[in-house]
C-alpha cells in the first residue's frame, strides 16, 4: 500500500562554489596555472591583468578610440545580440603584443636516444631488409636500453607481417653491430652481455680487462652476489688485484639507455612554496609569481549594462542574458576561490614551519612527529583540507626540496621519554650504515642493537623495513673490498 509522508532531516551538501574551491586546493602550481589558462579561454568575463594594461596602451595609440570600421565604440549602442557574435566578442579580448612570441626563448631541440640510434643504424652496411630489422630492435628497447624481446620474436614478426626473412645467424651479427653503437652496450639482452660488450670495446689496461672479462664470463654469479673470497680462490688472484678489477667494472655503464629513452617524459618538480632565510628570519612565500593574474573584464560589464531596461527582451535574448549572468558569477567565484586557496596554503605552510622549525634550522635529524590533526587543530581547519593541501605539493628551503607529506610522520618514544620521528630513526640507520666497516657490514640485528644502546627500542624487522624504504641493500650486498 502506497502512502505519502513528510520527513524533516538535516543534510550537509557542498555548493558548486565549495566544490570548485576544494578542487583548486588540490592543484599544485603547474596544474593551477593550466587551470587558470583554461578558465580564461572558457569564460569571457575573465581576463589577465597584464593583457588589460596592454589593451590600454593600444587604446592610447588610437586617440579616437575607433574600431576596425572607423566607428566610435563609445557612441555605439549594444544589444544582447552582440554577445552572440563570436567576432564581436573577439574584438574585446585583449590582443597579444606583436613582440610577445619573440620575447619568449625557444628551447633548443634535442634528439632522443632512439633518433640518434636510428641515424647510426642507417650508416651501417646493411641491406634494406636488414635495415628494417635493425630499426625494429631499436624500437623495442626498454627504458634502460636493454633488448628484452628476443631475436626470434622480431624475426617471426617480420616474416609474418613484412615478408622479410633474415637468417638467425645474420640477425645475431646485426645485433652485435648495434651493441657497438653509441652508447656502447645498448641493445644488450642482459647485464652480463652489456658489461662484456663495453669491456671488449674499451681501451682499459689489457691485463685487468682480461681478468674482468674472465670473471664476468665464468664467475658472474659470484660477482653479483659479492662472494669475493670465492672469486679470489677460483681465479687465483690477490685481494688487491680483485679490487682493481672491480674498480674497472664499476666504470662501466650498467644501464646505457637510462635517462635517455623517452626522456621527454621526465618529470620536473616545481616547488609550490619557497622558504628563505634572511639574517635570522625566515620568509615564506607562495611560488605563484608566474601565475596569470585574472580580473573581471570591464568591457563586458559595460556591454551588459548598455541597454538595460530599454526594451523587452525576446526569449532567446533573455536566455543569453541569463547565460552571461552565470558566467559573470562564475568568474567572481573563480577569482575568490583562487584568493582563498592562496590564503589557506600559506596558513598551512606557516603552521608546518612552526611545528618543524628545528628541521628547517638544523636538518632532517631534528624532524618531529607530526600528524594532520595537529595542523588542523592549530589553524582551525578540517583534516581533509590539510590532506588536500599537502598531497603533491613541494617546498624549497635551505634544507632542499621536500614534499609537504615529508613533514608528517608517526612518533616513537625513547627510553628517556622523548618522542622522535620515524624519519629521524631512518636518518640514524643511514648514518650507522655509512659508518660501518665495508668488509663486514652490519646486519639488521646489529643495527637494532646499536639503536637500543641509544635508547630507541626497535625490532629487527622494523630496521629491515626502514632500510628497504631507503633503497639500501642487505648487508651481504653492501660488502666491499
Amino acid at each position: 500500500m502506497l502512502s505519502i509522508h513528510q520527513k524533516i532531516a538535516q543534510q550537509q551538501k557542498l555548493t558548486p562554489q565549495q566544490i570548485q574551491y576544494q578542487k583548486l586546493l588540490q592543484l599544485n602550481t603547474l596544474a593551477l596555472e593550466q587551470r587558470i589558462k583554461t578558465e580564461l579561454e572558457m569564460n569571457p568575463f575573465l581576463e589577465e591583468i597584464e593583457e588589460e594594461e596592454m589593451v590600454q596602451e593600444l587604446r592610447e595609440e588610437k586617440p579616437d578610440d575607433e574600431n576596425e570600421s572607423g566607428e566610435s565604440l563609445e557612441n555605439d549602442e549594444f544589444d544582447i545580440e552582440d554577445f552572440m557574435n563570436d567576432d564581436e566578442i573577439d574584438d574585446f579580448k585583449a590582443p597579444k603584443h606583436p613582440d610577445e612570441e619573440n620575447s619568449r626563448p625557444t628551447p633548443r631541440s634535442r634528439k632522443t636516444l632512439t633518433e640518434r640510434l636510428i641515424e647510426q643504424v642507417e650508416l651501417l652496411d646493411l641491406t634494406e631488409e636488414e635495415m628494417i630489422f635493425g630499426k625494429e630492435i631499436i624500437y623495442n628497447l626498454d627504458k634502460d636500453g636493454y633488448f628484452r624481446e628476443g631475436l626470434e620474436d622480431i624475426l617471426d614478426y617480420l616474416k609474418t607481417f613484412e615478408g622479410i626473412e633474415i637468417p638467425p645467424e645474420r640477425a645475431e651479427e646485426i645485433l652485435k653491430q648495434i651493441q657497438k653503437l653509441d652508447p656502447v652496450g645498448i641493445a644488450s639482452r642482459n647485464l652480463q652481455e652489456c658489461l662484456l660488450v663495453q669491456l671488449e670495446n674499451s681501451d682499459y689496461d689489457p691485463y685487468y680487462s682480461y681478468l674482468a672479462k674472465k670473471i664476468l664470463k665464468e664467475g658472474f654469479e659470484d660477482f653479483t652476489a659479492k662472494r669475493y673470497e670465492a672469486i679470489q680462490k677460483n681465479f687465483n688472484i690477490s685481494e688487491q688485484t680483485l679490487k682493481k678489477v672491480i674498480d674497472l667494472i664499476k666504470k662501466l655503464n650498467p644501464k646505457p639507455g637510462a635517462g635517455e629513452i623517452d626522456s621527454d617524459e621526465a618529470n620536473q618538480i616545481t616547488p609550490d612554496f619557497i622558504i628563505e632565510k634572511v639574517d635570522d628570519n625566515y620568509i615564506i612565500t607562495l611560488n605563484d609569481r608566474a601565475m596569470p593574474s585574472v580580473t573581471i573584464n570591464q568591457k563586458y560589464l559595460e556591454i551588459m549594462e548598455a541597454k538595460k531596461g530599454k526594451r523587452k527582451l525576446s526569449p532567446q535574448e533573455r536566455e543569453t542574458k541569463n547565460f552571461l549572468k552565470e558566467k559573470l558569477e562564475s568568474a567572481k567565484w573563480f577569482i575568490a576561490s583562487i584568493q582563498q586557496r592562496r590564503e589557506t596554503l600559506l596558513k598551512i605552510m606557516r603552521a608546518i614551519f612552526e611545528k618543524q622549525y628545528e628541521f628547517f634550522e638544523n636538518g632532517p635529524r631534528y624532524l618531529k612527529p607530526l600528524i594532520y590533526k595537529d595542523i588542523a587543530d592549530e589553524i582551525g581547519m578540517d583534516i581533509s583540507t590539510i590532506s588536500r593541501v599537502v598531497n603533491g605539493k613541494y617546498v624549497q628551503s635551505p634544507q632542499g626540496i621536500h614534499e609537504l607529506k615529508y613533514f608528517f610522520s608517526e612518533g616513537l618514544k625513547t627510553d628517556q621519554g622523548e618522542e622522535i620521528s620515524n624519519k629521524h630513526i631512518k636518518e640514524l640507520i643511514k648514518e650507522i650504515i655509512e659508518g660501518e666497516p665495508k668488509k663486514a657490514p652490519y646486519s639488521d640485528d646489529k643495527i637494532a642493537s646499536m639503536l637500543k644502546e641509544k635508547g630507541i627500542q626497535i625490532a629487527r624487522r622494523t630496521v629491515a623495513k626502514y632500510r628497504e624504504q631507503m633503497m639500501i641493500p642487505v648487508a651481504r650486498m653492501r660488502k666491499e673490498l
